[in-house]
């Protein structure tokens, strides 16, 4: 590990329990910044109401840290914003965010897009198939950006067991989270961007940033828009501005191996472009099914579609005005 990282993992790496929720609304207070919690949503029925109760009565009744809660609801089948609007949250769909520029499937389109119907300073992502949620999950990564002027994104940390059928988190599953994570992205970010080798967690869905970082971004639409906005970041505003939060425990759905493919290579053509910004010779994926005796291949194009940096929309230059 480069000596830069082992002094970061130093300065920049803390725990929930280092800043006490008073002194992070002391700082709030003091410096008039305003919050957003943005939670991407598909089909996350069952947890999305959960996720906007506790940050509700937590942050927003009990003391004033969250200014707004938003789900962006990105084409749910199921009840996923009537369940969210019942909790407490604004719900917006992806597809009335700006309608000129026809939305495509992703989670990267989602939080690029919550951009223009949000107003905080800073901006609180969290994922929205999260089980057992606590608050530190936002006040974690919140705290920092309000009490240290110089930082500019900040990503949660944590313990990612492996749910067993039985809905257990223990035994032999029990540490084996994040398989992307330690197959794709942690190899990439070590060889190829060494100085975030020390992010525990750098595709997790919980950080927060500045909104005057995250409106200078490119956002790769789909799973590689975690791994590319970090190293956008580190380019744009370098590491001592990146920090990270142990948060405790983080238990949410996990995909099957297939879906966690297409997932990886969604990430490493993002890493790819980043490395050379040259084009893929084949976009896409193809993974194999059992149907009776014989394996059927299916294909998967491979998201190759990045949205410009906010403040270059047009829209969003107008609403800045106004």
């Amino acid at each position: 590990m480069l000596e830069e990282v082992e002094r970061w993992l130093i300065e920049r790496s803390w725990s929930v329990s280092d800043r006490p929720l008073h002194r992070i609304l002391a700082a709030k207070r003091a410096s008039g910044q305003t919050v957003s919690v943005v939670l991407p949503a598909l089909n996350e029925e069952a947890t999305v109401g959960d996720i906007v109760s506790v940050v509700r009565h937590d942050l927003v009744l009990q003391v004033p840290l969250v200014d707004e809660v938003v789900v962006i609801d990105s084409g749910s089948t199921d009840r996923t914003s009537e369940v969210a609007a019942a909790a407490g949250a604004r719900v917006v769909h992806r597809d009335v965010i700006l309608p000129r520029i026809p939305a495509v499937p992703g989670k990267g389109e989602v939080l690029w897009r919550s951009l223009l119907v949000t107003r905080g300073d800073i901006v609180c992502f969290v994922d929205a198939d999260l089980r057992d949620f606590s608050s530190d999950f936002v006040t974690g990564i919140v705290g920092p950006l309000l009490t240290e002027p110089g930082l500019q994104l900040v990503k949660a940390m944590y313990d990612r067991p492996m749910t067993l059928a039985d809905g257990s988190t223990t035994g032999a599953a029990a540490g084996q989270g994040g398989r992307v994570t330690e197959l794709m992205a942690r190899p990439l970010l070590n060889m190829h961007w060494p100085q975030l080798a020390g992010f525990v967690q750098p595709l997790g869905g919980e950080y927060a940033a500045r909104r005057s970082l995250l409106e200078q971004l490119p956002f790769p639409v789909g799973y590689g828009v975690e791994l590319g906005m970090l190293v956008d970041a580190l380019h744009l505003v370098g590491l001592d501005a990146l920090a990270q939060v142990d948060v405790g425990v983080r238990k949410h759905r996990h995909q099957d191996g297939q879906a966690l493919g297409r997932m990886a290579a969604a990430i490493y053509r993002t890493a790819q472009l980043r490395l050379a910004r040259a084009h893929l010779l084949r976009p896409s994926l193809t993974q194999f099914e059992r149907t009776g005796d014989a394996f059927e291949p299916r294909t998967y194009s491979v998201d190759t579609e990045e949205r410009p940096p906010m403040r270059d929309v047009a829209e969003y230059q107008a609403r800045r005005v106004a």
